[in-house]
């Protein structure tokens, strides 16, 4: 049995809500096994044997009447992104917050991404994930300039990001 998860896409934002008691009942009729609902930002890890990213998406459309795209990653992909390091650099504590891009395809090669010096930095990027950081904000706020950072990115490109706080509470 391989460990998923799912990070669906605009979920709970707008008129596009859906409780994560409810998506974890999905999950068990869909014949999911280990089901955990993490935030109530559409993160919910399980075990299947196969890709269940279609099989999900479809079974979300019919029963919220909205497509909610899952971008899908093994527990092997997780743990793989959580031993790389990507922020190294970067205490758990300070005055910026780390996030995590996550796209369902490959990026394409030779792309560069910049980050707006003092708002937010792009920390590295791999085969389908931008780690970023965005800095504090006299106003409070963390990287502002972070909602306008999909400009760069390939026309039609599915992507969500995580706080990378998120993503070790995924395994547990």
């Amino acid at each position: 049995m391989t460990v998923w998860v799912a990070f669906l896409r605009a979920v709970n934002v707008g008129k596009r809500q859906m409780k994560m008691a409810e998506l974890k009942a999905l999950c068990e009729e869909l014949g999911y096994t280990g089901i955990k609902t993490i935030l109530a930002s559409g993160n919910v890890r399980f075990e299947c044997p196969h890709d269940p990213k279609a099989e999900l998406e479809a079974a979300i459309e019919k029963r919220w009447g909205y497509l909610a795209e899952a971008v899908m990653r093994s527990g092997a992909e997780i743990e793989a992104m959580l031993a790389a390091g990507p922020f190294a650099g970067y205490p758990d504590e300070g005055s910026f917050h780390r996030y995590v891009m996550l796209f369902d395809k490959p990026l394409p090669g030779g792309a560069n991404y910049t980050g707006v010096p003092d708002d937010y930095d792009v920390v590295r990027v791999d085969a389908r994930e931008i780690y970023l950081v965005g800095y504090r904000q006299p106003d409070g706020r963390h990287g502002p300039g972070l909602d306008k950072f999909d400009r760069q990115l390939e026309k039609g490109a599915v992507a969500t990001m995580r706080n990378w706080n998120t993503i070790p509470k995924v395994l547990n």
